[in-house]
């Protein structure tokens, strides 16, 4: 099983990487950056699997690249609360 083929699977993925990211030293706008990053290149390569993961694509699609890095800081708040 993928991780992207279940959001909360996915959630727990990306929160033990922006963990290790911090142990690392990484700051808050590098690690936004780098989550903005995998946003692109998800919405690039990699169809969604299910209803959360299309929510966020289409929220994606339609946003302007500001409010596209307002989404990955977003998502990783939401996976640190996790």
């Amino acid at each position: 099983m993928s991780v992207l083929e279940n959001f909360d699977t996915w959630k727990n993925f990306l929160g033990e990487r922006v963990k290790q990211a911090r142990n690392m030293g990484m700051n808050e706008e590098t690690i936004s950056k780098l989550a903005y990053e995998i946003g692109d290149f998800l919405e690039e390569k990699i169809e969604p699997e299910n209803g959360p993961e299309r929510t966020l694509k289409a929220l994606w699609d339609v946003g302007s690249e500001e409010e596209r890095k307002t989404i990955a800081r977003l998502m990783i708040k939401l996976v640190e609360k996790a």
